[in-house]
C-alpha cells in the first residue's frame, strides 16, 4: 500500500499496519495472503479493513455490508477484542464456549492468523487456565506458542487432561522432528566420517576421488596417469561409539522454546550408535534425562519450567559425565542468568575446556530472534574458550558437524553471520 492511499474514503498509511483497531485486533493479522485459509472467496479491501478496524469503521468505509461468513468472522473477533473503548472480550471463563471459538477460528482464519490469535487469547481471557479442560485442548490447534505453554504449566494439568495435552503436545514434536532429522543425521554422520579420514586405509577403504584430487601434481602426461604417492580414505567403519554429546539444558521459563528444540534434537542423536548423547536439564537442581530421551514428549513433561537457575552445579555433573574428554562435545544452553556463583561456573566451564571438552554456549536455540542473556557472564565465558551466541534450530545441525570435527566454532559462527560474544577488554 502506498503511504498516502485511500481506503473507500478512509486515510491510511504503511504504518497503520501494525497499529491496533479500534476493538483491539493489530492491522497486521489480516493479511492479503490469508485468503487461502477459507472456502468463501476472499473478501474486497474495504470488508477487510472493517474487519481489521472494526465496527466504529463501517460509516467511514461507505457503510459495508458483511455477508454471513464475514459476519461470523467479525463474531469471533468482537468475542476475543471487543469493540472498542478498551473494552475485552467477551468469553468468559466458560470452558466450553471458548472450545467452540477456538473452533471458529481455525474455520475462519488461516493458521498465521490462529496463532495470534490463541496467544492473544492466552493474555486477554486467561486461556492458560481454561487449557487445563481436555475439551479445550482438543479444540487448539497445537503450534510451539502452545506446546510451550503447556510445558509451563506441567504437573498443573490435571490427570483427566493429561492424555489429551501429551497428544498435543506430540503433533508439533512430530512435525519438528520430520524437519529436522535428516538433515541432524547427514551433518552429524557425515562429519564423523570426515573425521575418520585416514592416509593408511585399508586397499577397500581407499577414497580413490580424493585420493585423485590430493595427488594431482604427480600426474605424468607420457603416461596419462596420477602416481598416488599419499593414499586417502576412511578408517573402518565401527560399531562403537565415536563422540559424546552432552546436551545441557536451561529449564527457566525464558528458556521454554529452547527446551522444546533440544527435546527434538535429543531424541534424534539418540537415534544415532555412533554417538552417545545425554540430555539433562537444570534450574537450581540437576536432572538427567537420557532415559526418556528417546521420546521428546517425556521429556517435556520431565521439565518443570521456571524457578532459578545453577549453572555451576550443572557444569559440575557434566564434568562428572565426561569420560574421554577429546570425544565429548558439551552444549550449554543457556541465557547465563546465573543465581549461583559466576566465578565457580566459569572456573568449571575453563576446567572443561582445558581437559579438552568442546565447549559451546548457545544463549538460545530458537526462531524467536535475539535473545535476552547476561552478557557479563558470555564474555566472562568467550575468555576462557567457550563461544557464546544464539542460534536456529536449521542451523544446530551444521554446528554439531562443526564441533564433532574439532573446528573453530568460532569461525564456524562467523561463516554463518552469526554474532557471537567477545570477551571484554
Amino acid at each position: 500500500m502506498d503511504d498516502d492511499e485511500q481506503v473507500d474514503g478512509v486515510h491510511v498509511d504503511d504504518e497503520r499496519a501494525g497499529e491496533v483497531r479500534a476493538d483491539g485486533v493489530r492491522a497486521d493479522e489480516v493479511r492479503d495472503d490469508d485468503a487461502a485459509a477459507a472456502d468463501a472467496p476472499a473478501p474486497d479491501r474495504a470488508t477487510r479493513w472493517r474487519l481489521v478496524l472494526g465496527a466504529p469503521a463501517e460509516e467511514g468505509l461507505g457503510g459495508v455490508t458483511l455477508d454471513a461468513d464475514d459476519a461470523r468472522r467479525d463474531a469471533v473477533l468482537r468475542e476475543l477484542y471487543g469493540e472498542g473503548g478498551g473494552r475485552r472480550g467477551g468469553l468468559g471463563g466458560s470452558s466450553p464456549r471458548v472450545a467452540r471459538w477456538l473452533g471458529d477460528i481455525r474455520a475462519y482464519f488461516p493458521s498465521s492468523v490462529v496463532q495470534v490469535m490463541q496467544e492473544d487469547a492466552m493474555t486477554r481471557l486467561g486461556l492458560r487456565e481454561l487449557l487445563l479442560e481436555p475439551e479445550m485442548m482438543a479444540a487448539v490447534q497445537p503450534d510451539l506458542d502452545l506446546v510451550t505453554t503447556l510445558v509451563g504449566l506441567g504437573r498443573v494439568v490435571p490427570e483427566h487432561s493429561r492424555e489429551t495435552a501429551r497428544r498435543v503436545v506430540r503433533t508439533v514434536t512430530d512435525e519438528l522432528e520430520e524437519r529436522l532429522r535428516a538433515r541432524t543425521v547427514q551433518a552429524v554422520t557425515g562429519a564423523l566420517d570426515r573425521s575418520a579420514r585416514t592416509h593408511r586405509p585399508r586397499p577397500g577403504d581407499v577414497d580413490w576421488g580424493a585420493t585423485i584430487v590430493a595427488n594431482l601434481r604427480h600426474y605424468l602426461p607420457e603416461h596419462r596417469t596420477v602416481v598416488p604417492e599419499r593414499l586417502v580414505g576412511h578408517a573402518r567403519r565401527t560399531s562403537q561409539v565415536q563422540r559424546d554429546v552432552v546436551l545441557l539444558v536451561d529449564q527457566s521459563g525464558s528458556m521454554a522454546e529452547s527446551v522444546v528444540y533440544s527435546s527434538v534434537f535429543g531424541a534424534v542423536l539418540a537415534s544415532l550408535r555412533s554417538v552417545a548423547t545425554r540430555l539433562v536439564v537444570f534450574d537450581t537442581e540437576v536432572v538427567d534425562l537420557t532415559d526418556a530421551m528417546d521420546d521428546p514428549v517425556d521429556v517435556l513433561f520431565g521439565v518443570q519450567l521456571g524457578g532459578g537457575t545453577d549453572i555451576r552445579r550443572a557444569l559440575a555433573y557434566a564434568q562428572g559425565l565426561v569420560e574421554r574428554p577429546t570425544e565429548t562435545v558439551l552444549v550449554l544452553i543457556s541465557d547465563l542468568y546465573e543465581g549461583g556463583i559466576a566465578e565457580e561456573m566459569v572456573a568449571r566451564a575453563a576446567a572443561l575446556v582445558r581437559s579438552g571438552v568442546t565447549v559451546v554456549a548457545l544463549l538460545a536455540l530458537s526462531d524467536s530472534g535475539a535473545p535476552s542473556y547476561d552478557h557479563r557472564h558470555a564474555a566472562a565465558l568467550a575468555e576462557v574458550g567457550v563461544p557464546a551466541f544464539a542460534c536456529t534450530p536449521d542451523l544446530f545441525p551444521d554446528l554439531m558437524a562443526a564441533a564433532i570435527e574439532r573446528r573453530d566454532i568460532g569461525q564456524w559462527a562467523a561463516a554463518q553471520g552469526i554474532v557471537t560474544t567477545h570477551a571484554d577488554g
